[in-house]
């Protein structure tokens, strides 16, 4: 157990948290803690707060009800800054936005931001309005069936890339079947944050069974 004595808080006896989502890992805020709202944060399990504006302690979501549920605390090298990454109840920011973090400042032409749920919300995107000349606009229009079909095809195309040793050709076939894979889910209401909950109750599951078998 880490000791937080260790940690290294400023002056004014504060010390900066990024509050991030555990299953998106989108930052949802930068907020501030002292040793007592970072002891009631270990305790609750809940991210308490300590307010530079009102000089007093805040339990998020004591009363809005939005609520962050700590997973996991960590500090930076220095011991000076922490990453708290929560399960949030709702909206972290006052404004009712999921993050604080809205107002893009730059974003560069060459380069762009990736995520599996920027590209599930295009594809979503897809199948509520549709864009003319659209391959997923396509799939969704001939339905369910052809979309199945895609994803057989895509599996086999992945089997025979891996089945020939071939790293780039795999990765390439499973980057099409993992996109086809979403438009499936789409499809069937199926969102990420289901198949993330499923993932994780197995690894809790996988976890058990590897402690039984260290205790036969």
């Amino acid at each position: 157990m880490f000791d937080i004595e260790k940690l290294k808080f400023d002056e004014k006896g504060l010390i900066p948290a990024i509050i991030v989502d555990a299953k998106t890992k989108k930052v949802l805020t930068l907020a501030y803690m002292n040793k007592e709202s970072l002891q009631i944060s270990l305790e609750k399990e809940l991210t308490c707060f300590y307010s530079r504006s009102r000089q007093e302690l805040w339990l998020k979501g004591e009363t809005s009800g939005n609520y962050q549920h700590i997973v996991s605390i960590t500090s930076d090298c220095d011991n000076d800054a922490l990453v708290v990454m929560v399960e949030p109840e709702g909206p972290a920011c006052h404004l009712g936005t999921t993050s604080c973090f809205n107002n893009e400042v730059f974003q560069s032409e060459d380069r762009h931001e990736f995520s599996y749920q920027g590209l599930i919300e295009l594809i979503e995107g897809r199948k509520k309005d549709k864009v003319e000349g659209s391959y997923t606009t396509y799939l969704f229009e001939k339905g369910l069936d052809k979309i199945l079909k895609k994803v057989g095809e895509e599996c086999t195309e992945v089997i025979i890339a891996a089945k020939a040793d071939d790293k780039k050709e795999t990765i390439y076939e499973i980057a099409d079947l993992a996109y086809h894979v979403m438009v499936l889910m789409i499809e069937q209401g199926i969102a990420l944050e289901d198949i993330h909950d499923e993932l994780a109750s197995r690894h809790v599951i996988d976890h058990k069974v590897k402690q039984e078998k260290m205790t036969q």
